[in-house]
């Protein structure tokens, strides 16, 4: 029996409320339309850096019809980590390690007074009209981009089981400072950390069931601690992919579900025929050579960051060889590898996409609680390739967005890729397109 996504047939939340969802706060909008910032925003504020001008770059939000961004807020560096972040440093990995591999490609140090670009965040939203998801990225990618180690090593010393906790903590620290500075109700709603059940908040599970499952009992007790002293502020999960297989494990006082619909289809066989995400012993490099990489390539093992920063391989999750081929691979060369098997790919990547959005709405009704999709469609591409940018991820970027306000989500993006450190950035008349979609307007300018 096929799944009803029809939206006078939309069931739960989004039917009792009009087209917003269940449990959102009234001074909220009814409904998100998100650009993914992550920890760029911070990161890459350099000369020439595309968040250089913070205020230039909410304008330009608002111009392509969102109203909302999602980011790193830094909660545990700013608030629970003891170090000094009022001329924070900032940087690209060394010795051009990661230089095209998008979200990493930062060109430009860069000094921050943390806390006070974080207040200017949330002001400049306040100004152009855009509220702000507060998330984490540091048990991810955050400390990778510090010139030292020490927020990294800071991260590290949390116990696995406590870490969960410390960031709710934080998250509420951090709500404490926008309420002292009038900021609060620009704050849509926090995360205790992105895609917790894909980075270093997993270290210690037994790894017998799923991680999503695992991580329950941590991720309650992080929410706990956050709602203990905001109750009126929502708080909810956000996981990589829709974890399908594991559903069981979300968390039972979450009060926001963010899910992650990356579909890759047809880039999972890049991802697989060349061992991206496996061990380098398995990595094809004369194939690679051939089919993917530019002339003069370094061979697989003879790329790395410098000596001195090798500890920012752990404080990514992004493999080496993934990094290697996505710093060293022609562009056009890996999109046609995609265009040419897309084909066979092409039905199975539109159902997942539906059916994997439909899946998280049935949990979120179930649970009567708001859906985010704040990240998706195809996936990790190279920053180079335009798959996702051209008329195949462009239609898709369509679909999505229909399937969300189908199925009655609060909030989505248009795409990961459309945010100013990305090139869809400039495909101005698809953002529009889709903002509008998910505002519920029919006029897209």
């Amino acid at each position: 029996m096929r799944r009803m996504t029809d939206p006078r047939m939309v069931t739960g939340a989004a039917a009792t409320t009009g087209g917003a969802s269940a449990g959102v706060p009234a001074h909220l909008p009814r409904r998100l339309a998100i650009t993914l910032w992550d920890f760029s925003w911070y990161v890459r504020t350099g000369p020439g850096e595309p968040f250089e001008d913070l205020d230039a770059a909410f304008a330009r939000a608002a111009e392509l019809g969102y109203n909302a961004v999602r980011v790193c807020a830094m909660p545990f560096l700013l608030f629970r980590s003891g170090i000094d972040t009022t001329a924070l440093r900032l940087g690209p990995i060394g010795g051009g390690y990661a230089s095209r591999v998008r979200w990493y490609d930062v060109r430009e140090p860069t000094t921050i007074d943390a806390r006070a670009h974080l207040l200017e965040l949330f002001r400049g939203a306040d100004r152009h009209g855009l509220t702000v998801i507060a998330s984490s990225w540091e048990y991810q990618q955050s400390p990778a981009f510090a010139v030292d180690r020490a927020w990294y090593d800071a991260l590290d010393a949390v116990d696995p089981e406590e870490r969960l906790t410390v960031l709710g903590e934080a998250m509420a620290d951090l709500v404490d400072l926008l309420r002292d500075e009038g900021l609060d109700h620009v704050l849509a709603y926090v995360e205790p950390h992105n895609e917790v059940q894909a980075g270093h908040l997993t270290a210690g599970l037994p790894g017998v069931e799923d991680p999503v499952v695992e991580l329950r009992n941590r991720l309650e007790r992080g929410i706990a601690a956050f709602s203990a002293r905001h109750p009126d502020v929502l708080c909810g999960p956000n996981y990589a992919a829709v974890p399908v297989t594991a559903m069981r494990g979300l968390p039972r006082n979450a009060q926001v579900l963010g899910v992650h619909p990356y579909v890759y289809g047809v880039l999972d066989d890049l991802v697989l025929e060349f061992a991206l995400r496996g061990e380098a012993a398995d990595f094809p490099q004369e194939r690679a050579d051939a089919e993917l990489l530019r002339p003069g390539a370094p061979r697989l093992g003879e790329w790395a960051p410098p000596a001195d920063e090798e500890w920012k391989r752990h404080a990514s999750i992004v493999g080496h060889t993934e990094i290697y081929v996505h710093d060293w691979c022609d562009p056009e060369a890996v999109d046609r590898w995609l265009y040419e098997r897309y084909g066979a790919h092409r039905i199975a990547m539109a159902e997942r996409l539906r059916e994997w959005i439909g899946v998280a709405a049935d949990h979120a009704a179930r649970l009567g609680i708001p859906l985010v999709l704040g990240e998706g469609w195809v996936g990790y591409t190279p920053r180079d390739t335009r798959f996702e940018e051209g008329p195949v991820g462009a239609q898709i970027c369509r679909d999505a967005v229909r399937h969300a306000t189908d199925v009655g989500a609060w909030g989505s993006v248009v795409c990961s890729n459309a945010a100013p450190q990305h090139a869809m950035w400039l495909d101005a008349d698809l953002q529009r397109e889709c903002t509008a979609v998910l505002r519920g307007r029919d006029d897209p300018r």
